[in-house]
C-alpha cells in the first residue's frame, strides 16, 4: 500500500507556489528518490513507478516545475519560468523539496533521477549540490555542441526582445523538435518519438497538462541548462565519487540515437567522475519509464537503487 500525498511550497521566484507530490510506502522507509520531470509534462505522469519503488519501502516525490503542470497559476503561462535567472530557480526549487523532504525524513539516502529537461536540471543540480545525495539517475538525457546552444540562446534572446518573454516560440519548438520523427515510418501523431507505447502517446496527446509549446523564456531556460553544461569547470566541481546512472532509449531523438548520451556519460568520465554506468535499451524512445518494456528499466533501476543504500548504511 503506497500513500499519495500533495501539498505545495514556495518557490525560489518569490512568488509562486510549487506543487509537490509524495508516495509514502506503508512500510519502512529505506530510501528516498526525488524525480524531476521533463518539459511540457507533470510529476503525476510518473505514478507508475513511484507505485512500483514505494511496494518495495521506496519513497518517491517530484515537483511541477514552474511554468508546468499544477504549478501554474489561474493567470499563469505554461511554459513560463520566471522572471529572473529560471535556470538557477529551477534547480533552487528541487533542491528546496529535497531539504524539505530530508528534515522530515532525516537520515535516509537520498537519490535523484531527472527524465529529459529533468536530466539537464539533475546535471546542473550535481555540479551545485551533489555532494548531498547518494545517487543520480539521468534518464533521456543528451548533449549538444557549443555553438548551436549558443546560436540557440541568441535566437531565444532576440525573440524575448522583439516578441516579449511570454511569446509562444512555435518556431523555436520547430526548429528544436521537428524532425524527431523523422526515423519512425508512418507516425501517427508528431510526438511518435516519445514512445512506442501507443496508448501512451495517445494520452499524452490528450492531456492538457502536456505538449504545450514553450514560451521564449522557457526555451531560454532550456538553452541556459543546457549551456552551463557545456562548461568544463561545472563538470568539474561535481562530486567524483558520486555513483551516476545514465540509462535512455536507444532510439530516442533527445539523446542523438544514443550518440548524445554515449558523449554525456564520457563527458563525465573525462571530468574525473569515478563511478558512472551507462545502459541503453534497444528499440526504445525518449519515454524509457513508460515505455514497452518499462518494467524492465524498473527492475535495473530498483538493485541500483539499493546498492545505493547498502553503501549509505556500511
Amino acid at each position: 500500500m503506497v500513500k499519495k500525498e500533495e501539498f505545495t511550497f514556495d518557490s525560489r521566484d518569490g512568488k509562486s507556489k510549487i506543487h509537490a507530490v509524495r508516495w509514502v510506502p506503508e512500510q519502512r522507509v529505506v530510501c528516498i528518490v526525488q524525480i524531476i520531470h521533463g518539459m511540457a509534462e507533470y510529476i503525476e505522469r510518473y505514478e507508475e513507478l513511484a507505485q512500483y519503488l514505494g511496494e518495495k519501502g521506496i519513497l518517491v516525490t517530484g515537483d511541477d516545475h514552474l511554468g508546468h503542470g499544477k504549478s501554474v497559476a489561474k493567470d499563469g503561462t505554461y511554459g513560463y519560468f520566471c522572471e529572473q535567472d529560471p535556470a538557477t530557480v529551477v534547480v533552487r526549487d528541487v533542491h528546496r523539496l529535497k531539504k524539505m523532504t530530508q528534515e522530515e525524513y532525516p537520515g535516509i539516502p537520498y537519490i535523484i533521477l531527472g527524465h529529459s529537461m529533468g536530466s539537464f536540471i539533475l546535471r546542473n543540480y550535481l555540479f551545485r549540490y551533489g555532494t548531498g545525495i547518494q545517487g543520480a539517475i539521468v534518464c533521456g538525457t543528451g548533449s549538444q555542441p557549443k555553438a548551436l546552444v549558443k546560436v540557440s540562446k541568441a535566437i531565444a534572446a532576440l525573440q524575448g526582445i522583439f516578441l516579449g518573454q511570454k511569446h509562444v516560440a512555435k518556431m523555436i519548438d520547430k526548429l528544436a523538435f521537428g524532425s524527431y520523427n523523422k526515423k519512425i515510418p508512418d507516425a501517427k501523431t508528431s510526438v511518435d518519438w516519445l514512445c512506442t507505447e501507443e496508448s501512451v502517446v495517445d494520452a499524452y496527446v490528450k492531456d492538457e497538462l502536456c505538449g504545450f509549446t514553450f514560451t521564449v523564456n522557457g526555451f531560454r531556460t532550456l538553452f541556459t541548462l543546457l549551456d552551463r553544461l557545456n562548461k568544463e569547470e561545472n563538470l568539474k566541481a561535481m562530486p567524483k565519487n558520486l555513483p551516476v546512472y545514465f540509462i535512455a532509449g536507444d532510439m530516442d531523438p533527445v539523446g542523438n540515437y544514443g550518440e548524445g548520451v554515449r558523449k554525456a556519460y564520457e563527458d563525465f568520465q573525462k571530468a574525473g567522475m569515478e563511478r558512472v554506468s551507462l545502459k541503453l535499451y534497444a528499440g526504445d524512445r525518449h519515454e524509457l519509464l513508460n515505455e514497452k518494456d518499462r518494467q524492465e528499466v524498473y527492475k535495473d533501476i530498483y538493485p541500483w537503487i539499493m546498492e545505493r543504500v547498502k553503501e549509505y548504511q556500511c
